[in-house]
C-alpha cells in the first residue's frame, strides 16, 4: 500500500530538500535569468526545457546544451551570467505552501538539509532573504561535492552531514536529475509537481 508524504516522513531520520521548484516557487525567475543570459549568443529556452534539467548545475547545463542543441556557449561566462540574473528575482520567490506544510510539521522531530545544485553563495543568499535558512541544519550546494545531481553524492553527504543513514531520508524534489540522484543513494522520494502537489514515487 502506497503511504502518503506524511505516512513516509513520520517514518524517516531525516528529510532533504531541493531548492527551486522544490521549496521555492523561482522557475519562471530561473527562466528569465537564462534567457538573459542566452540573449547575446542568440539562443533561448522555454520553462519546460529548463525542467527537464532541474538540479543539474548551471555550467554543466550549458554543456548539455550545447550538446543537444549544436550551441557553441562559453558555459562557465553563461553560467556567471545566469547566476547574476537570478539574484534581481529572489525578491519574488515564495515558498511553496505544501512543501512548507511538512517542514512545520516536522521541524524539531527530525533534522532537515538543502541540497541544490546551486552555488553555496547563491543558495544561501535564496534562504536568507525567503527566511527558511532557520529551517535547516546543512545545506549541500553545488560546491560540495565533485558530483552533482543526477549522482547520488550530494544526497550522501546531506545524510553524512546530519549523522543519519541515507536509507532513513526522504528526499522532496521536483526535477528528474534530482530524483536520480535520490533513488540512487537509497533514498524515498516525494516528487514535488507544479502548483506543489506532493506525490511518493
Amino acid at each position: 500500500m502506497q503511504h502518503t508524504p506524511l505516512e513516509l516522513c513520520s517514518k524517516a531520520d531525516a528529510l532533504l530538500f531541493d531548492l527551486d521548484g522544490t521549496l521555492v516557487d523561482s522557475m519562471p525567475a530561473h527562466t528569465a535569468a537564462w534567457n538573459a543570459a542566452l540573449a547575446p549568443f542568440g539562443c533561448s529556452i522555454t520553462e519546460e526545457l529548463l525542467q527537464e534539467y532541474a538540479g543539474i548545475p548551471n555550467e554543466p547545463t550549458v554543456e548539455l546544451w550545447n550538446a543537444r542543441f549544436g550551441w557553441k556557449l562559453p558555459a562557465a561566462e553563461v553560467a556567471h551570467a545566469k547566476e547574476a540574473g537570478v539574484l534581481d528575482h529572489i525578491p519574488e520567490f515564495q515558498p511553496i505552501a505544501s512543501v512548507m506544510e511538512i517542514v512545520r510539521e516536522f521541524h524539531g522531530r527530525i533534522p532537515f538539509a538543502v541540497v541544490s545544485g546551486g552555488s553555496r553563495a547563491l543558495v544561501s543568499r535564496i534562504l536568507e532573504e525567503t527566511g527558511l535558512a532557520k529551517w535547516f541544519q546543512a545545506v549541500v550546494a553545488f560546491e560540495d561535492t565533485a558530483r552533482g545531481k543526477p549522482h547520488p553524492d550530494p544526497f550522501l553527504e546531506a545524510a553524512r552531514r546530519l549523522g543519519v543513514s541515507a536509507t532513513d531520508c526522504v528526499v522532496f524534489e521536483d526535477g528528474e536529475a534530482g530524483i536520480q540522484g535520490a533513488r540512487a543513494a537509497g533514498m524515498a522520494v516525494v516528487r514535488v509537481a507544479p502548483g506543489g502537489k506532493l506525490a511518493v514515487i
